[in-house]
């Protein structure tokens, strides 16, 4: 029987996938969300945004520093562009972070939310052997461990290598406690105080809320509060780098949220932030750190609430005025993304049909032509909506694949007949933070 799958549908090689992360792949499609394994084996297209980004992150591997803000509509794919690099980062040996700001996280605020959006953060910090997130009790052992070979190696004590490698970071705000903390880790490393680790990575998180409760656990005069949480970033990209890896890179995804702020006064000091980030990093201030920030036109570009509302900001994320009539600057601060176009998902529906199908590959679900039906029979239903927003599309395919799986005698053609599908509506596409709505990268 003749391969199902249209020519220009799938690329000549298919990379291999675990079935384990096969399966985890499917089921984010089919619940509509991101996926946060196997990514890279979904990825059309993109090329010229992922090499740009990549040049961030080599920058960043190299000492330097990175701002990048990762504008798309509501299904432009900035969520799963947003994975995808941090996957990349974490191959290149630097610590990745990630969190989505909303009510309740934010850069600035005056009530917690800033510091809960670093305690985010700081929960999800990943690394290559740990994608998943909770690795910085790893990246803390590492340190240790390096500073005992070093140690040894140089015939020292260890607490004195230890304090001289964190001398660097002293000078920093939040340095002096810093290095108190994570000598306090390593004072429960050597004794086996398992509560005088887990404090030390509680103040690192920014779980403390209370400045005697740090002081009698850990003899710090300070803890990460709404206003030190950039300052806690900087010091934990040198931090990554003094355990051995290339930097720290961090991902924010749903900006808008700073947009929708009712209050300006709100939002113009989460402005402020933004411009003191941009600032600190475009001007080399900061070693080995990168920022990638997702979020919507109207955040970028709205006079009256956007970033463009605060003038210092427009001036620095301005478009390039030559970069008109077909002709593309990748190289600043602003990288949009646009939609799918048509044989961009005919790729992409080819891939997910070989993936699918790789759990038996004996079998064909699908016959020649099925694709090409299948987004026919979208495009009427839904509209150009099927590659612009293409989140309910994608879950209707992996639907039909699975009724195809498991229905000997189903018939496509049958089922596409007998199916409608609606399409998304804002408010949906909103609600999973933008995730999956575009697959193309």
């Amino acid at each position: 029987m003749e391969n199902s799958i249209p020519q220009h549908a799938v690329p000549a090689t298919t990379p291999a996938l675990k079935r384990r992360d096969r399966d985890a792949l499917i089921q984010s499609l089919r619940a509509g969300v991101t996926p946060r394994i196997g990514a890279n084996h979904i990825q059309v297209g993109r090329d010229a945004e992922i090499a740009a980004i990549g040049k961030d992150i080599e920058r960043v591997a190299d000492g330097g520093a990175s701002f990048r803000l990762v504008v798309g509509e509501y299904g432009s794919g900035k969520t799963f562009f947003l994975n995808l690099i941090r996957g990349e980062a974490m191959e290149r040996k630097l610590v990745v972070a990630h969190a989505d700001l909303n009510p309740g996280r934010r850069l600035h605020a005056s009530g917690g939310e800033a510091r809960s959006l670093y305690a985010e953060l700081a929960q999800n910090i990943a690394i290559r052997t740990k994608p998943e997130g909770g690795a910085l009790n790893v990246v803390v052992e590492k340190f240790i461990s390096t500073s005992l070979s070093e140690a040894k190696r140089q015939e020292r004590k260890p607490e004195g290598v230890i304090h001289e490698r964190l001398e660097e970071l002293s000078e920093l705000v939040l340095g002096y406690d810093f290095a108190t903390v994570i000598n306090a880790y390593w004072r429960g490393y050597e004794t086996g105080d398992d509560t005088k680790k887990v404090n030390a990575i509680r103040w690192l998180r920014g779980e403390f809320s209370a400045k005697t409760d740090a002081r009698a656990a850990l003899g710090v005069r300070e803890i990460i509060n709404d206003a030190a949480i950039y300052d806690q970033l900087k010091l934990l990209a040198g931090f990554c780098r003094l355990a051995g890896y290339k930097g720290l890179l961090i991902c924010l995804d749903e900006m808008v949220n700073i947009y929708k702020l009712a209050n300006p006064q709100a939002r113009n000091g989460n402005y402020e932030q933004i411009l003191r980030i941009l600032n600190d990093l475009e001007q080399g201030s900061v070693a080995g750190l990168g920022f990638v920030l997702g979020g919507t036109p109207e955040f970028l570009t709205d006079p009256r609430r956007g970033l463009y509302s605060y003038p210092a900001l427009q001036s620095r994320l301005a478009e390039n005025p030559f970069a008109r009539n077909g002709f593309v600057d990748l190289s600043g601060p602003v990288l949009k993304l646009g939609s799918l176009s048509r044989d961009q998902f005919a790729k992409l529906l080819g891939k997910l049909l070989s993936i699918y199908q790789s759990a038996s590959p004996e079998r064909e679900l699908l016959s020649d032509g099925a694709i090409s039906s299948f987004m026919a029979h979208c495009e009427q239903r839904i509209g150009e909506a099927s590659f612009r927003t293409p989140r309910t599309t994608i879950k209707a395919f992996i639907g039909l694949l699975a009724v195809m799986e498991q229905n000997d005698t189903a018939d496509w053609r049958v089922l596409l007949d007998q199916t409608g599908i609606e399409p998304d509506s804002k408010d949906d596409i909103a609600g999973v933070s933008d995730a999956l709505v575009s697959l193309t990268l």
